[in-house]
């Protein structure tokens, strides 16, 4: 069969920088895509943390990617039945070069991302579906694609979060319920002037906005609207096991339509054409979720490695992906200079990778995932925010009675109890 130094499954952030990150230290490697180009079927919310990942690529790399607005402006949304709680937060050193994040559209970076990759020296086949992975005497060796055979020194599984890859392989067993989320989102066109005249942004800067409370009827998850130069993607992620158990029954794309009909919601998309929507499985267990990442032959990077993190207050992924891609290539080439691509020679990769801030963020926060998945988060805290506001900005023709007693009428023992109870638990974030 056809041999080729590595097989790449998967051209999406951690398949391409493996791919490129490999190409430029003189490797061929071979990347095989689903989708007819990369980004075809590559779905994020949409930002990108750069300052993990600057220096892992050239000088000018980043100012020439087609990424959208530095984000400067965070919003975080609190949503209850018939009110909204929000806070805003702006920083100038947010709003000043290099910036820290920007807004990205996997369509277009992807496809920039795959351009470059193939002219370092990578080789790209779209529309080719990996079905299986090919063993001899316990090491991977290779993959079948269309039915056809190809070798390979090392497998790189960059296939997502439910990677079959990884599974053929024999280094995970099929997830569990709890453990992944689904995302679903619709890019909404808008002109910039407009976008930037709703989220009041000055010219050129982008808006992250995180929405937690009635918007997933209680159940796991959240919001999201990121701006973009001419459009805004907005969407949610809600988990596979609320979707599965939660009562009554729900459909993802019914939540997203009465998320958009909110009046938090529906003036800041007004009058936009609705251009895109896509939906993809997201790995939530962090770094509890993270198993074996080498294998004989074979390496695990990206969503299929399990590198995602939901901090609350910010969501991760696209920066680990990217670096997990990049470690990998490293890790491979220290296997190529001993001609040693075993489980324990490539378990250089784990070592780089905790010396990384991959799993040293993902260890720090390895907790969130528990004290995040409490309904009060989603029910009790966004409609006790709403009440007391409430209350507070409320005028009458009764006198108006101090602030202090106006709160504390929201509170009894059993709030209080487990008030306490959840920042106790929480303090491990």
């Amino acid at each position: 069969m056809e041999k080729f130094d590595v097989i790449i499954v998967g051209a999406g952030l951690a398949g391409l920088a493996t791919a490129y990150t490999l190409a430029k230290e003189g490797f061929e490697p071979l990347v095989l895509e689903r989708g007819d180009y990369a980004g075809a079927k590559n779905v994020t919310g949409g930002r990108i943390y750069l300052n993990p990942v600057r220096g892992m690529f050239p000088a000018d790399f980043w100012d020439k990617a087609p990424l959208e607005r530095p984000v400067t402006t965070e919003i975080i949304t609190m949503l209850s039945g018939d009110a909204a709680t929000s806070l805003r937060f702006r920083a100038a050193e947010f709003a000043a070069p290099p910036y820290q994040s920007y807004t990205v559209q996997r369509v277009k970076f992807d496809r920039w991302f795959g351009n470059q990759a193939t002219c370092a020296g990578a080789m790209l086949v779209t529309k080719s579906r990996v079905d299986d992975v090919i063993v001899d005497g316990g090491r991977v060796v290779g993959v079948v694609a269309g039915g056809e055979e190809l070798g390979a020194d090392v497998v790189v599984a960059c296939d997502g979060a439910l990677s079959l890859v990884a599974e053929k392989a024999g280094l995970r067993k099929p997830g569990q319920p709890q453990d992944y989320a689904v995302g679903f989102k619709q890019v909404v066109e808008l002109p910039e002037k407009a976008i930037e005249d709703r989220f009041g942004l000055p010219a050129g800067e982008g808006a992250a906005q995180l929405f937690m409370g009635a918007l997933t009827r209680g159940r796991f998850g959240g919001g999201f609207l990121y701006t973009n130069k001419a459009s805004v993607s907005l969407g949610m992620v809600v988990g596979i096991r609320d979707m599965m158990d939660g009562q009554p029954p729900v459909e993802p794309g019914v939540l997203l339509e009465e998320f958009k009909q909110r009046p938090e919601i529906a003036p800041l998309i007004e009058g936009g054409e609705a251009v895109e929507f896509s939906a993809h499985v997201i790995p939530e267990a962090g770094y509890n979720g993270v198993g074996k990442l080498a294998g004989d032959g074979i390496l695990l990077a990206g969503d299929a490695a399990g590198f995602s993190l939901n901090m609350g207050l910010t969501v991760r992924g696209m920066e680990f992906a990217i670096a997990s891609g990049v470690i990998a290539a490293q890790a491979i080439k220290r296997a190529a200079e001993k001609k040693d691509y075993s489980a324990g020679s490539l378990s250089a990769y784990r070592t780089l990778l905790g010396d990384s801030f991959v799993l040293k963020d993902l260890a720090t926060f390895r907790e969130a995932p528990h004290i995040l998945d409490n309904p009060r988060f989603f029910t009790y805290y966004p409609e006790l925010a709403g009440r007391i506001l409430r209350d507070i900005f409320s005028i009458g023709i009764q006198p108006k009675e101090r602030f202090g007693p106006t709160v504390r009428r929201h509170f009894g023992l059993a709030d209080i109890t487990g008030i306490l109870k959840d920042g106790w638990k929480g303090r491990k974030l």
